[in-house]
Formats: C-alpha cells, sequence, structure tokens
C-alpha cells in the first residue's frame, strides 16, 4: 500500500490532462455556433457552450517537460467521453495505457496490471472529478469551487486559466491553461508545482473521420 501512495500524485496527473480535455471534447466535431454582434465572451457563456454536447471523441498529442528527462516526452494516442461521467483516455505510443474514469472508480491499465481506485479515498482527485463533471453541466459554481477561474480573450481565441483552490491539489498542480475557440477546445498545459509542465493538444475526430478509419482497418 505504501508503494502505491507513493505513486497517488502521478497517478492525480494522468488524470488531470485527460479530464480537462474532455471539458470540450463532446462539441469537437460539432460547427462552431454563431454568437450575435456584440455579445460579450463571458465565462457563463463558454460553459453554456461547453455543456450543449454530452459526448466525443479527441486525438491527442501530449508533450511533457520533464527534469528527470534530458529531451522531452511525447505520447499520442484518443480521449472519449460518454456523460454523465465516464472518462477515458486510451494512450497508444510510446506505450499503451488505458485510464477510465466511470462514476466514483478510476481504473488504469499498464504494463499488463490493472488496478481501480475509489475516488473518495483520494480527496483532492475526487474533487477534481466532480468539478469537471460540473463543468460538463454548465455548473460555474462547482467549477469555483475547487479552482480560480480567469477567462482572456474572445470566443474566437480565448484562454481559461485555472487555479487550484486547495492547497492539498497545489502540491502536485499549480495552474491549468486551457486554450480554444468557441466549443472547440486547442490545446491543455499543465504547470506542476515542482517546476515539471505538460502540453496537450487536441485534433478532433468526427463522424466521419472515424468510419473512414474504420473501413480503412477493414
Amino acid at each position: 500500500m505504501s508503494a502505491f501512495r507513493l505513486d497517488r500524485h502521478r497517478v492525480v496527473r494522468r488524470v488531470l490532462a485527460p479530464a480537462l480535455v474532455l471539458l470540450s471534447l463532446a462539441a469537437a466535431g460539432a460547427a462552431h455556433a454563431a454568437q450575435p454582434a456584440g455579445t460579450d465572451w463571458t465565462l457563463d457563456r463558454l460553459m453554456s457552450t461547453l455543456a450543449q454536447h454530452k459526448s466525443g471523441r479527441a486525438a491527442f498529442t501530449e508533450t511533457k517537460y520533464l527534469s528527470i528527462a534530458t529531451q522531452p516526452v511525447e505520447s499520442s494516442g484518443e480521449l472519449s467521453f460518454v456523460a454523465p461521467d465516464h472518462l477515458e483516455k486510451n494512450t497508444l505510443k510510446p506505450k499503451p495505457e488505458h485510464l477510465v474514469v466511470d462514476g466514483d472508480m478510476l481504473t488504469v491499465d499498464r504494463n499488463n496490471h490493472k488496478y481501480t481506485l475509489a475516488l473518495a479515498r483520494y480527496p483532492e482527485l475526487g474533487a477534481f472529478i466532480e468539478s469537471i463533471r460540473a463543468t460538463l453541466t454548465g455548473n460555474r459554481l462547482a467549477l469555483e469551487q475547487t479552482y480560480q477561474v480567469a477567462l482572456t480573450g474572445s470566443g474566437d481565441d480565448w484562454t481559461l486559466t485555472l487555479t487550484p483552490r486547495d492547497s492539498q491539489m497545489r502540491k502536485t498542480v499549480s495552474s491549468i491553461t486551457l486554450e480554444g475557440t468557441r466549443d472547440l477546445l486547442r490545446s491543455v498545459a499543465i504547470q506542476q508545482a515542482g517546476g515539471d509542465h505538460s502540453l496537450m493538444q487536441l485534433r478532433p475526430i468526427t463522424a466521419s473521420a472515424a468510419s473512414a478509419s474504420v473501413s480503412a482497418s477493414n
């Protein structure tokens, strides 16, 4: 058990990026909704826009800059979300890893080993996941209970910066920066408390692209 506890913050970091990305995945393949002229792009409008769609997929490329590595570490794969509470990160390269948040349980499958933990046993991780679910339903109040939230830019080019309020969470992550256009998330940058940081870039997987991929594999 002690060894697993030492790995606890690593598990939290693995969940943070994909779950944040899934805030906008459902809208990734949808046409951007036109906004009336003169309409301000506010946090409430962003939350409402992200909450309109309930499922989606995206391809990701994640680059991690670690103090223990001489070169950036890159990985890639797919992310998916199904309302109300099913999140998946399927890493394909360089090593397969499957991470699933389903209800109140987190399951990680890597190196031919699978383990499951209850989010209730890890308050900072559970609070984080609940804030993600709150955002998916457009609950700004619940999001702001977990983070200090700052939105800048316009609907065509917005930046959302999240700073954890909880001191335990800040021991893992200093800030999270999301950039996007309307209902489409382009990137998620995570600054860790120890100085390491990562950048995840997103490419929407539309229904037509998914069908083409299936046909090509058959």
